[in-house]
């Protein structure tokens, strides 16, 4: 009879190719963390509360540019607002947990997990629950670990800061362009692009971002609100300019 691995080894397996994945930008996150001033106990306690590559990667570069608390606390809220909706199409895998589980599943969730443990709910029925918190546990763990020993390595070797804003700016602008699914989106990042700009010369100061961030945001809610609401009237040419594919692929099932 052949011996069946822990169930904590079979997920582990699973979550590895993510693990891995996180030591190289959890290095760098670490790195970069220890030049915007951060000590190692202080970089792996962001790690476990925030556990997010963005807003990391975020909260470091505004220090460095001396934001004020208050703009990057804001920033954060916007840049994490998008876990509402990833939890949310969770939720139904979860329910009639206990608000313990809920609370430590809420946390350590981040894109990356959630896009391993979606999968594998959808595909997989003998996935569980405790397997998904498993699997963010490990992340967790791997991303943490990077990020100290990223922040030790930091206090030790000297880092041209230049290249550090270039790969902010590259890795910020790879996070647009995989969004980028629908014409809709495109248009909202180039108008936010602008008032960004002009936010920022008018109050110079980075509180020009928040302004910009909350005005994208409010103009492309209301703008897809219309189209979905307009969307089966025919004849309605803004549609098949900016709508997103989906919106468009339910309509025409509608219609």
């Amino acid at each position: 009879m052949e011996k069946r691995e822990p169930r904590w080894l079979e997920v582990l397996k699973v979550s590895l190719p993510l693990c891995l994945s996180y030591i190289a930008i959890g290095l760098a996150c670490g790195i970069l963390l220890n030049k915007a001033g951060f000590m190692p106990l202080l970089a792996l306690l962001v790690s476990l509360t925030v556990f997010s590559g963005g807003a990391q990667f975020l909260i470091a570069s505004m220090v460095l540019a001396h934001s004020p608390l208050h703009t990057i606390l804001i920033m954060l809220f916007f840049l994490e607002l998008r876990y509402a909706l990833l939890g949310s199409s969770l939720s139904q895998y979860i329910r009639g947990k206990s608000k313990r589980f809920v609370w430590a599943f809420a946390i350590s969730m981040n894109d990356e997990n959630y896009a391993v443990n979606y999968l594998k709910f959808i595909t997989d029925k003998k996935w569980t629950p405790s397997d998904a918190l498993m699997v963010e546990h490990y992340s967790l763990l791997f991303w943490s670990v990077s990020n100290l020993v990223g922040c030790i390595i930091g206090g030790v070797i000297h880092i041209n800061l230049t290249i550090v804003d270039f790969a902010l700016t590259s890795r910020f602008i790879y996070m647009i362009v995989m969004q980028m699914r629908s014409r809709l989106t495109i248009v909202i990042s180039m108008f936010s692009g602008v008032i960004a700009a002009i936010a920022m010369v008018a109050l110079k100061s980075t509180m020009g971002l928040v302004v910009a961030t909350i005005i994208a945001s409010l103009t492309g809610f209301f703008i897809e609100d219309r189209l979905r609401k307009a969307g089966k009237a025919k004849g309605f040419w803004l549609k098949h300019i900016i709508s997103p594919r989906s919106d468009q692929e339910e309509v025409a099932k509608e219609e």
